[in-house]
């Protein structure tokens, strides 16, 4: 069995003006992706030790907590709790009207209040910018994860500490043996190892160039721009889910005749097929629409917009 160490959650307390302030770059380093067996540190290129308490694990939501802290992979966590695939965002992820604009919206869009907003988000930023040498990011293949992963490559890539940390990504679509993959909160802690063992990469120059891009593209609020780029484009480096995230969130973007989106459509569809209680819609939705990673609460959003045109009756 690897080598691993209990995790250390370490509590992270900054203000967010001192933390918006930093100006950022970076630079990854060669790190081989699986630690070597029986030693208490992992030994890397070019003699470079990264200890446990130099390692980082970013999990996309508190789905997968759970089963991660039964693993025996060492490090700090971190649980990324935005949800960048809705609401206003600008290129400028390090900027205050960025998050200024993220707590009001996700105030009002999911009945919460400003300062559980920092709680929950804004004071584990910091984490970022402490001098972690190895950082895995775990995010999946939907559209909700990926943005999210784009932002926080984002942040990343802009540190200012040259000798950064070696950047890496666990990004499943599918797992041995389970049909109908939702993702990594579904599996146990020896399922996680084991996509740490088997499908981690490193991320390099291509793939901030490739994540830079389709950030750029996204936040530009410009479908067809993002749509052009996306049949251009040829090239994904090891973001291999990307794409077709970024395509479903131009499907969901396209106005039809009736004046709807994809979604408020789809939903439309749902409740006029007899289904009129959320929990079955949100069941026949997740049926065939888990590639944009929505969770009840955003699901909700698109319903209130039918209740408000009066297209629906939900009580």
């Amino acid at each position: 069995m690897l080598y691993r160490e209990n995790l250390q959650i370490r509590p992270a307390y900054v203000e967010i003006a001192s933390f918006l302030a930093m100006t950022l770059s970076f630079n990854p380093r060669n790190i081989p992706a699986t630690p070597y067996q029986n030693i208490p540190y992992f030994v890397i290129s070019s003699y470079t030790v990264t200890k446990m308490e130099d390692i980082l694990h970013i999990l996309n939501g508190d789905a997968t907590l759970n089963s991660f802290e039964q693993t025996g992979l060492d490090g700090d966590i971190m649980v990324w709790r935005e949800v960048l695939s809705q609401g206003p965002v600008e290129e400028n992820i390090t900027s205050g009207s960025f998050w200024k604009k993220r707590s009001e919206w996700i105030s009002k869009g999911f009945d919460d209040s400003p300062d559980a907003y920092e709680e929950k988000v804004i004071n584990h930023l910091s984490k970022l910018s402490d001098p972690y040498q190895e950082i895995s990011l775990w995010f999946e293949y939907d559209l909700h994860c990926q943005i999210n992963m784009l932002g926080v490559i984002m942040m990343l890539r802009k540190q200012t500490n040259l000798s950064g940390p070696a950047i890496y990504l666990i990004c499943p679509d599918s797992y041995p043996g389970i049909e109908n993959f939702k993702g990594m909160g579904e599996l146990d802690a020896d399922q996680l190892e084991y996509l740490y063992d088997n499908i981690r990469v490193q991320l390099g120059e291509p793939d901030f160039y490739v994540a830079a891009e389709a950030w750029k593209y996204y936040t530009a609020n410009n479908i067809d721009e993002l749509n052009k780029w996306l049949h251009e484009n040829n090239y994904w480096a090891n973001l291999h889910s990307l794409k077709k995230a970024l395509q479903a969130h131009v499907k969901r973007s396209t106005i039809n005749h009736n004046g709807l989106n994809y979604i408020e459509q789809t939903l439309l569809d749902i409740y006029n097929s007899g289904i009129h209680n959320k929990p079955g819609i949100y069941n026949a939705f997740w049926q065939t629409e888990n590639i944009y990673g929505m969770g009840d609460m955003e699901i909700d959003i698109y319903l209130g917009r039918l209740q408000d045109k009066q297209l629906i009756d939900i009580k």
